[in-house]
């Protein structure tokens, strides 16, 4: 056995072939999945282009409005994966790459850079993506221990809340 017998042939002809079962866009938890991680920076987005906020320092809704679909999200996104740590890593995954992108939009939303102070789109930002992404940790605790539910709706069920309500609590600490 040669060392080109190990390369499959498409590979070795110059043409790759997609593998026989790619990602189905077609099957509901699939969306499902992709609308868990980016329902917080959904809501971002939405907040900063309907009215961004104009104060860094006090606590606004808009803030756990974000952290909250962050931790929902993510909350969302395990329970779409079967077993335990496959629905820790995917919520505490979708919870990180949620945070990052809400607060990239926090620096895109910033106006103006500012010496001393943050800008508010950045602090409500960073706020929420904290939060948000401590109430996804939690949930992620809570989707690695109840992977072993056969339904879906029950882990998800059992996620939710404890990802919003930390989520939540941490945003407010944050910019308390």
């Amino acid at each position: 056995m040669t060392d080109d017998d190990l390369v499959p042939v498409s590979v070795r002809l110059g043409e790759v072939v997609p593998p026989e079962d790619p990602e189905d866009w077609t099957r509901p938890l699939t969306w499902v999945a992709a609308l868990g991680m980016l329902a917080g920076p959904l809501v971002t987005l939405g907040w900063f282009v309907a009215a961004a906020p104009g104060d860094a320092r006090n606590l606004l809704p808009g803030t756990i409005i974000v952290a909250a679909s962050l931790a929902g999200g993510a909350a969302a996104t395990g329970a779409t994966q079967q077993g335990a740590a496959r629905a820790g890593t995917a919520t505490l995954g979708a919870g990180l790459f949620g945070a990052l992108v809400i607060v990239i939009l926090g620096v895109v939303a910033a106006s103006e850079r500012q010496v001393g102070q943050a800008s508010p789109t950045l602090a409500h930002a960073t706020a929420a993506a904290a939060g948000g992404l401590a109430g996804a940790a939690l949930a992620a605790v809570v989707a690695t221990l109840v992977a072993r539910l056969r339904s879906r709706v029950v882990r998800f069920g059992a996620a939710l809340p404890v990802g919003v309500a930390v989520g939540v609590l941490a945003a407010r600490a944050v910019m308390g």
